[in-house]
């Protein structure tokens, strides 16, 4: 047991007041952990594009007051009553989403979205007594999708916690918590194309680069990126990116470009942009039937759409053998997939720091967030033991 286990934690976090404004450092006092839940010592974080959706708060119900931050790595404070699989000490990454272990789709193999612990944007309470474990002189700050690692402490269900290899890197392997797994896993566990195949991913945003890191890892021969900005292809180079499709250089529908490419379509491709024409043109550019043969494309899509967006084709696209699917977490469950993921980068096939283009202490964070606005950071770190 620590010596802080069982009592209140006084220490700083970086508080959202508003939507959109600075984010401020401040004293919080942070409960211990009830029953199934796991206290963190934050000492790396990362921000995510997510975060900062949240916090312009635009498209979803404002809450505020808030701590977000949702992609980290830490150690073990102390642990509540119940939890077996944690003990203070051990290394372990936070996830926005969970594994009770109990339900079906814990159960299942087929799936990655537990019942108790999947995401929840709206809550900003711990799941089983709906209060907060932060506060500030008594006033409740809310917690977010069950994270809230921008705080030197946090709590967190312990269902979301996955302990990993103590001899990890945590100011690497931190931003596997979230976008890198999303779209790595989009490819090798979801749209899972042999060597020497094509790939196309739609959208070189952190996610995007992931997917084709995806494809890297799994031997395509021809990987091709699909962006709005062509200054994004020669750092997607990086990737395994080998070739690049500018939607907005061509005179038709970027689906026919491809398919022209590629003889047919592609063998696979991941949409990263949550844009429904990207959606479309992502699902028709894959290798339908040809000279006889059947068609084997298959299409991942990642992004999330609008809520009002309608996915429109034609139904003969999926007569002629090609397949859509749809992914979570890159079909990740945490505690279970995760440390397996981390152990990939440990022996080098999984490349982490080309991810990570700027660091910060925890004092200049809005800095992080001014480097995503304007586009100029895939992951930037944020250091909390200054």
């Amino acid at each position: 047991m620590s010596n802080t286990a069982g009592q209140i934690i006084k220490c700083r976090a970086a508080v959202a007041w508003e939507a959109g404004k600075p984010l401020v450092i401040e004293e919080v006092e942070v409960a211990p952990p009830k029953a199934g839940e796991v206290r963190l010592k934050i000492l790396y974080t990362s921000l995510c594009h997510t975060d900062v959706y949240f916090w312009e708060a635009k498209g979803q119900t404002p809450l505020f007051p808030r701590i977000f931050g949702h992609e980290a790595g830490g150690i073990v404070e102390s642990v509540g009553e119940g939890v077996t699989h944690l003990k203070p000490g051990d290394h372990a990454l936070p996830v926005f989403t969970g594994e009770c272990g109990e339900c079906p789709h814990c159960k299942s193999e087929e799936s990655n979205m537990c019942d108790l612990l999947r995401i929840n944007t709206d809550r900003g309470v711990m799941i089983h007594d709906q209060e907060s474990r932060f506060s500030i002189k008594g006033k409740p700050i809310y917690h977010f999708v069950g994270t809230s690692t921008f705080s030197e402490y946090t709590v967190v269900h312990a269902g979301c916690v996955a302990k990993i290899n103590p001899e990890a890197p945590l100011d690497k392997v931190c931003v596997l918590s979230c976008g890198i797994c999303t779209g790595l896993g989009a490819t090798i566990n979801v749209a899972k194309p042999k060597p020497g195949s094509s790939v196309a991913v739609f959208g070189l945003g952190a996610v995007g680069l992931a997917a084709a890191e995806g494809a890297r890892i799994s031997g395509a021969s021809r990987i091709i990126g699909v962006d709005l900005v062509s200054s994004r292809f020669e750092l997607a180079k990086k990737f395994g990116v080998n070739e690049f499709v500018n939607p907005k250089d061509h005179n038709k529908p970027v689906q026919e470009v491809i398919a022209e490419m590629t003889n047919g379509g592609v063998d696979r491709s991941v949409e990263c942009t949550g844009s429904i024409q990207a959606m479309i043109s992502a699902f028709e550019c894959v290798h339908d039937v040809i000279e006889s043969e059947l068609g084997w494309g298959v299409a991942v899509l990642v992004g999330v759409p609008s809520k009002d967006d309608a996915f429109k084709t034609h139904p003969t696209n999926f007569l002629n053998e090609r397949t859509l699917k749809g992914t979570f977490y890159g079909n990740y469950k945490p505690r279970t997939d995760l440390p397996n993921v981390v152990e990939k980068y440990m022996r080098g096939e999984l490349e982490l720091e080309k991810f990570i283009t700027h660091t910060v202490p925890f004092s200049e964070i809005n800095k992080a967030f001014d480097l995503m606005l304007k586009g100029e950071s895939i992951r930037c770190i944020i250091r909390m033991d200054e």
